[in-house]
């Protein structure tokens, strides 16, 4: 299990730029989701019991704040050669039947999720509609089971925020999951 590092980038960072294709081999840039008031990036991947176990609640995340105009992608940057479930032929799988309603992107360099410096699946960094980091921090309390009920949904939270007025919270909690799968030096 993996904690993002405290070493996040500072908030106001720009995102950093990114051209990836999905399993279809369409390619997204982020320059696709520049009019947008919010930007979601979220580094996950199909195998990890962390993203299995919310990824319902990503679906229907997804599906309500895009009609709020928030834009969202998913990136999945693990070694495929190792971890094949991870495969862009398993992640069409995958986001057919989590009913994914933003691109899921594969990052077979892995330049992106340094770039970003994304940890684990899940995690997640939420940009205002100048592309600045204003978010980087878990979905909720839940781990791979569910967090106690009225738990505060962190990420809902702070993306309706951004979108509103452009600032993320104050307090942020890292994200835990599994660790990306890097490929060997």
């Amino acid at each position: 299990m993996a904690k993002t590092p405290s070493t996040m980038a500072p908030l106001g960072s720009p995102a950093p730029a990114f051209r990836l294709p999905d399993p279809s081999g369409k390619q997204h840039a982020i320059g696709d989701f520049e009019s947008a008031p919010a930007l979601l990036v979220m580094f996950i991947c199909n195998h990890c019991p962390f993203v299995k176990h919310i990824r319902s609640g990503l679906a229907a995340f997804a599906r309500d704040y895009q009609k709020k105009g928030v834009a969202i992608v998913g990136i999945n940057a693990n070694d495929v050669a190792n971890y094949p479930d991870d495969s862009p032929a398993k992640m069409k799988e995958e986001s057919e039947a989590a009913g994914y309603t933003f691109p899921y992107l594969y990052d077979e360099s892995q330049a992106v999720a340094k770039a970003y410096g994304a940890a684990c699946t899940p995690d997640f960094f939420g940009f205002n509609d100048k592309l600045e980091l204003q978010y980087r921090g878990r979905l909720d309390a839940s781990r791979k089971e569910a967090a106690h009920a009225g738990v505060r949904r962190d990420l809902f939270e702070a993306m309706k925020g951004v979108a509103l007025t452009g600032r993320g919270p104050r307090e942020q909690t890292p994200s835990i999951g599994c660790s990306i799968k890097w490929k060997a030096a």
